[in-house]
């Protein structure tokens, strides 16, 4: 049975995992809280780094220090029970002395799972589930990941009120207000890679990066991935530190394809996007941030690869123009896929909607 401090333990557990969002991957976000004996908190700490780096529960145990010995571990994640780049927090937990642990979510991995177990063996009490949608939510495109063998895809968008990225004479800047812009760089932030098409680069010529209030670019950028079989201008710039090309065959070497040209298989929408996803996922990837035209978009909803949508919706009314969204394969409406609206909010004049497709089991 957990307790009220275990509870607050665990809602601070959950703030400061996201802490880690777009640091961590391969690796999932985790927060950890030390509580004493006594049932104080005494120490805190996330993953934030990725591989390499300390995992949440050692980072916590180190600034508990001593109060560590017969206190309690609250952690967002199982445990895991393997070495990889850092030893197992398994044993860092029983070398510290925590009596007990509480976490929220298993461990779905099968090379990091079983913590739970090895703990119990011990001779650690152990209790899982306090507060598992909270944590599973923080954690939810690195878990969806691990069990579709593909990143989770977020596909952002802006567009009119009814439903134009851009005016007759291809116009588009800027559509959305400039909080709502501020607010995509944040989202770009959190995501290890953001997605666009070949004819979105030809056309906008867009940088895909992270930039604060005062358009000075973010230490950490996100991979930028150009999906398609156009040939890219040498002169785009998104052939930055990091830019990586996935198309179906022989494509121009440009030196500015710093992560490499990924060739996978075509399809009739053009790219197999799925190939494409899994060949990201074994190189890390863990979530993405589709950024693309309606084509490429209207190709990843039809491919029911579309985990989340993000859509900046400004108050202008365009008429005519290029649609947000492209042939996305729905013929009746019957058969148009259906969501679940998750947030509403105001920015600034705009209004941002966050949605998710409705799964088995959410009607």
């Amino acid at each position: 049975m957990t307790t009220d401090a275990e509870a607050r333990a665990m809602r601070r557990a959950v703030a400061i995992a996201r802490t880690g969002l777009g640091t961590t991957s391969p690796n999932p976000v985790v927060g950890c809280v030390v509580l004493s004996a006594t049932g104080d908190m005494v120490g805190e700490g996330a993953h934030v780094g990725g591989p390499g780096n300390p995992h949440a529960e050692v980072v916590a145990l180190r600034a508990a220090g001593e109060h560590s010995v017969g206190g309690t571990a609250v952690v967002t994640l199982e445990p895991c029970s393997h070495t990889g780049t850092t030893g197992p927090c398994t044993s860092a937990l029983i070398e510290a002395g925590i009596r007990r642990v509480v976490y929220a979510v298993a461990d779905p991995n099968p090379v990091a799972a079983g913590g739970a177990a090895v703990l119990r063996e011990a001779g650690v009490e152990v209790e899982a589930g306090l507060l598992a949608e909270e944590a599973a939510d923080v954690n939810e495109p690195w878990l969806v990941a691990i069990r579709e063998h593909r990143p989770f895809v977020t596909w952002k968008y802006a567009a009119s009120l009814d439903g134009r990225s851009a005016a007759v004479d291809g116009s588009s800047r800027w559509i959305s207000s400039e909080q709502s812009r501020a607010d995509v760089h944040a989202l770009r932030a959190t995501v290890d890679a953001v997605v666009v098409g070949t004819g979105t680069v030809i056309a906008d010529d867009p940088a895909l990066t992270v930039r604060d209030v005062d358009g000075v670019p973010a230490p950490r950028q996100p991979l930028r991935v150009v999906v398609g079989r156009r040939p890219v201008p040498a002169t785009a710039r998104v052939l930055g530190d990091g830019a990586m090309l996935v198309t179906t065959g022989p494509h121009q070497a440009l030196p500015g394809w710093r992560e490499g040209i990924v060739r996978v298989g075509a399809a009739d929408t053009g790219v197999d996007l799925p190939e494409a996803l899994a060949q990201l996922y074994v190189r890390g990837l863990r979530h993405v941030l589709l950024e693309g035209g309606p084509t490429l978009a209207g190709a990843f909803v039809r491919a029911g690869l579309v985990d989340r949508v993000v859509a900046y919706v400004a108050p202008l009314l365009l008429g005519a123009g290029l649609p947000a969204l492209g042939d996305a394969g729905v013929l009746t409406l019957a058969g148009a896929p259906s969501y679940r609206i998750d947030d509403v909010t105001l920015i600034g004049g705009d209004v941002r909607i966050t949605a998710r497709p409705l799964r088995e089991g959410d009607r």
